[in-house]
């Protein structure tokens, strides 16, 4: 079925030709004389390659049949992630190409939300944030809670973030998935 451009919002999936496409931002810009365009940021969901594109107001693209699947983390066995559909406890698995950057932020039993379409995974989406504890970082200061200096600390799950410098091993933090930033510590 097709879609018309200006029915395509921020998370919407469309397909051009095989690939499908995930639309990040879009913005109407009209000019003075003729017709508006249709500016988008897109993610190719196959490749996760980020482009800009620019149609012309009526113009149609396909609609992609894209679900979206909860299923729950098990284990990573070399380039392949293990995953369990907690309503039929099916396992299935899913290569590193497909997880892309995605992989660090992984831990047994998490909750992910998996993007299929026509029975083939394309990625998965993360929770906004996820909570880890600390295993290695320097020293930490007291006197230090109010400014925003920052040293470097380890996870539990090997990922490296900035954190602020009264912090210690084993205090648990909060991290931004989309970006891999600090966000606050959990007590």
């Amino acid at each position: 079925m097709a879609l018309n451009v200006t029915d395509l919002r921020n998370g919407t999936f469309y397909k051009e030709g095989k690939e499908i496409l995930l639309v990040l931002t879009y913005e109407h810009v009209k000019t003075g004389r003729g017709s508006g365009n249709i500016k988008l940021k897109v993610r190719n969901i196959r490749t996760g390659a980020v482009v800009e594109k620019s149609f012309i107001t009526g113009a149609r693209v396909d609609e992609a049949s894209v679900e979206k699947k909860k299923a729950q983390f098990l284990y990573r066995d070399g380039d392949i992630f293990n995953f369990m559909d907690p309503q039929s406890f099916e396992q299935f698995s899913i290569s590193s190409q497909v997880i892309g950057d995605q992989a660090k932020y992984l831990k047994d039993g998490l909750e992910v939300l998996l993007i299929v379409s026509e029975g083939e995974a394309l990625g998965l989406e993360l929770p906004m944030s996820l909570v880890y504890s600390i295993s290695e970082t320097g020293p930490g200061e007291k006197g230090n809670s109010v400014s925003n200096v920052f040293k470097e600390a380890v996870l539990d799950n090997g990922l490296v973030v900035k954190v602020p410098m009264f912090m210690n091993i084993g205090e648990k933090v909060k991290v931004d998935t989309r970006s891999g930033q600090y966000i606050e510590r959990v007590k």
